[in-house]
Parts: structure tokens; sequence; C-alpha cells
């Protein structure tokens, strides 16, 4: 049967101000990754169809996953663009930019409201054609044959589950917030409804040598 499995990338350039230089994967992502693609393995987790957004760290995460099958790139599944939009905020709304990860969570809910408000001019999408994108792109991933495996962001993650769920943009971000680097989130047709059942798991860091490499930025 059919089920969607969504990875969020390995921890990438977590100093980085602007979205170019976010997009790589940190050495600890490319050790975070490998080794879930390790467990796939282990776990015997078959998957026909192999995802990716068109971003660098999407790409390297799903290759690190090593499975075997040929990549769909899907722009779909690109990330929202959060440096671009905070530094429109603060430049339109005099919002400052966050500089410390602390400064980071109470921004993104803010970021995200402005957003939905269509209250930032500076964002390269709006809030709705990001929800669109991401919904066309599950829509066409549950629709075809066998499970399917797709390595892309947490604001693709968390917007998904807002799809399923029908959460609120607040609780969308503290959604967002809590998704770990590497993390597996599965979806599945429960009772005619495709359902979330598995959220933010990390089995491939859960040994007590590999805590340290449990990361959300």
């Amino acid at each position: 049967m059919s089920h969607i499995t969504l990875v969020r990338h390995g921890q990438a350039n977590s100093d980085a101000k602007t979205e170019e230089d976010y997009d790589r994967l940190s050495p600890l992502g490319h050790q975070q990754t490998t080794w879930l693609g390790q467990h796939f393995k282990a776990a015997d987790q078959h998957h026909t169809r192999l995802y990716s957004g068109t971003l660098r760290r999407q790409i390297e995460t799903a290759q690190n996953l090593d499975t075997g099958l040929d990549l769909i790139q899907d722009p779909r599944l690109n990330e929202l663009e959060y440096f671009t939009m905070a530094q429109a905020l603060e430049s339109e709304h005099g919002i400052p930019a966050p500089t410390a990860p602390a400064e980071f969570a109470a921004h993104f809910p803010i970021t995200l409201k402005a957003w939905e408000d269509n209250r930032i001019e500076g964002a390269p999408e709006t809030f709705a054609s990001f929800q669109a994108r991401v919904a066309d792109a599950l829509a066409e991933m549950k629709s075809g044959a066998g499970p399917a495996l797709a390595a892309t962001s947490g604001g693709v993650i968390a917007m998904s589950m807002r799809l399923h769920l029908g959460l609120d943009v607040p609780s969308m971000a503290r959604v967002g917030l809590a998704i770990m680097n590497s993390s597996v989130h599965r979806f599945f047709p429960v009772g005619g409804t495709w359902s979330p059942v598995m959220f933010n798991a990390i089995p491939h860091l859960e040994t007590p040598d590999r805590h340290a490499a449990q990361t959300h930025v």
C-alpha cells in the first residue's frame, strides 16, 4: 500500500544569514542522513519512489540515504524562504531579524503570521501559493504506486501537518520549530483519509553515542 515518508534535511549551515549560504549540509548533517539511510536498510523499509526539492541540502540528503532509486527533483518540495522574509519584515516593519537561535524561536511565528496576512511585500511567494504547491506535491505522491520517500525541509513538513490536521498558523509554527534535522514523518491512508502516523522520529539518533547528534538547527 502507498504511504508517504518525509525526511527533513540534515543539519545545514546554521550560522547562515541568507538562503544561499544556508543551503548546504554541515559535516554533521551528512552524517545524520547517512545514518538514516543505514537505518532504513537495517529495518528493511521499502520505497519505490524517491523525491527531493531542488535545493542543495535536500538533494544531498536524498543522495546520502543511498536508496538506489532514481531521484525525482520537484521544486514544490523546496523550503519557504525564511531569511528573505525576515529581511523584508525588518526593512518594511522594523522587526529585527534574529541573531541567535533563541531569537529565531520567537521570530518564526511572527514571520509566518505576517506572511499569512500578506503583510510582507518582499516575500518571494504568498503563503497561499506555498500551501497550494505543497498540497499539489503531496497529492501527486499519494496518487503514485508504492511507498514514496521525500527529502524536504521543516517548513514543508509543518505545512503538511497543517494540511492534514487543520492547524492554524501559530500551531503550524510550533510544529515547525519542533522538527529535528534528519527526522522522519509519515502519512498513511487510514479509513479513507490520509493521516499522519509518524512525526519527528529519529530512530537513527537514539542510541546514547548519537545523542549529541540530535539537532534542530
